[in-house]
């Protein structure tokens, strides 16, 4: 689960499992799996970089 910033300046925690889009339009928007669109505050690679950074935590934690 990641972070982000909707553009009503509220966080929303996403599934990132869930995301099967990310586009700049010029506003970056999640697509979900289920078709859903959310319009978020963060760059495309903000999120991208959320992502990676949450899977690397789930990979850690299934290492140990």
């Amino acid at each position: 689960m990641i972070t982000v910033t909707k553009i009503n300046d509220r966080d929303i925690v996403v599934n990132c499992d869930l995301i099967e889009l990310i586009e700049s339009t010029p506003d970056t928007t999640l697509t979900t799996t289920g078709g859903r669109k959310i319009i978020v505050l963060e760059s495309v690679e903000e999120v991208v970089e959320k992502v990676i950074a949450y899977k690397g935590r789930i990979n850690k934690i299934k290492a140990e």
